[in-house]
């Protein structure tokens, strides 16, 4: 797939400045951010594509190489963190360059202190990311929980220690890139010659070659387990936030830096309540004895049951509010409230006696609606304004 222009993904002139290009970014960054898309592909592959363009053109190097030659310009090496042409860059690459400049790569990084260290790693003989999913009931979310979780995972080999090397052997020099992990080549184009530093495909970029190799993990330094996480979920969440818990994605091969496992959470649907930003819904359904005459309801909320009071002649649609029984803002104090939308339940079958009654209080003016006792004159008298 033909890669997009840099400046058109921003939406800047090719003359912008340093500033004009941060703050474009931050706008296409802000608006595909994943937290504000759950779930959204597309939205995630804009915010992607954003953060690549801005990690060039705030370059002054890579941007006058691209400038220059286009995205061929960039060579292999030149991209994000040491993989030319941003091979290999996902969507914790994209969240760590955001974080790095405009801080919250997620709403999670200040109040866990994590992803502080993730600036400074190198993206050679980096694990990769994982990503799961937890789902939480609105209780769990509205008074935070610790829970352990178990991911699959590439960890490291017991046999070897994670090197790869067999028992009694040792690693030697590749001979193709003579340790450098790289090798650089010069392509003559009609613009000139283009030197490109691409990793050495014998080494992987290691600059080292086994040997004699474990034969448990077959060189790798890494076979499959499972590892146990604890996740510590503050109150407030929503669904589409995530955290980042370092160093627990994937091993990388022959004792590189190890991934990041992203942990999204999703909110599960609640048998009695609808979640409205920090305020959760309640149906309550009342008998129109009780709207009339009112009445104390005990009801359920997040925290136990309350009673509400019912005031007289309450009507339907009526919301009622129970203060501080809603969701707690994230990582701020106070909580939302609890909603309580009454609903007159009508009974569908009644007895004789019930009809009987009912029949004699319909002739009372009291148990009319106030236009039902307007005359047509009088109806016309208000709308004529007479």
């Amino acid at each position: 797939m033909e890669k997009r222009d840099y400046y058109e993904i921003l939406g800047i002139d090719r003359g912008a400045d340093e500033a004009t290009v941060k703050s474009a970014y931050r706008k296409k960054a802000m608006e595909y951010h994943p937290d504000r898309n759950p779930g959204n592909k597309e939205a995630e592959e804009k915010f992607k594509e954003a953060t690549e363009a801005y990690e060039v053109l705030k370059d002054p190097q890579k941007r006058q190489l691209y400038d220059q030659y286009g995205h061929a310009g960039l060579g292999q090496g030149a991209g994000y963190g040491g993989y030319g042409g941003f091979e290999g860059f996902d969507i914790g690459d994209a969240l760590r360059a955001f974080m790095r400049d405009f801080g919250g790569g997620s709403i999670f990084d200040d109040f866990f202190n994590m992803g502080t260290n993730t600036r400074n790693r190198r993206r050679v003989n980096r694990g990769e990311d994982l990503r799961i999913r937890i789902s939480l009931t609105l209780e769990e979310i509205a008074a935070g929980i610790e829970r352990k979780i178990k991911v699959n995972r590439l960890i490291k080999c017991d046999a070897c220690g994670g090197s790869g090397v067999a028992a009694g052997s040792s690693r030697k020099t590749c001979p193709q890139c003579k340790g450098a992990g790289q090798v650089r080549t010069l392509t003559r184009t009609f613009l000139g010659t283009v030197q490109q530093v691409s990793t050495c495909n014998v080494c992987r970029g290691t600059g080292e070659i086994i040997a004699d190799p474990c034969k448990v993990c077959n060189g790798e330094g890494r076979v499959r387990g499972t590892s146990t996480v604890s996740i510590k979920v503050p109150p407030g969440v929503s669904s589409g936030n995530y955290m980042t818990v370092d160093n627990m994605g994937n091993v990388a091969p022959h004792q590189g830096t190890p991934g990041d496992l992203i942990v999204v959470f999703d909110e599960a649907e609640h048998e009695y309540f609808t979640r409205q930003g920090d305020n959760v819904i309640y149906e309550l359904p009342v008998s129109f004895t009780t709207a009339a005459l009112g009445g104390e309801i005990t009801v359920p909320t997040l925290y136990g049951p309350e009673k509400l009071k019912i005031p007289p002649g309450t009507q339907s649609g009526k919301i009622l509010k129970l203060k501080g029984k809603g969701i707690p803002h994230l990582h701020q104090p106070g909580k939302g409230n609890q909603l309580v939308h009454v609903i007159v339940w009508v009974p569908t079958r009644l007895s004789a006696r019930d009809r009987q009654l009912l029949e004699e209080l319909s002739r009372s003016e009291m148990f009319r609606p106030p236009e039902a006792n307007k005359s047509f004159f009088d109806k016309l008298k208000e709308t004529l304004g007479v």
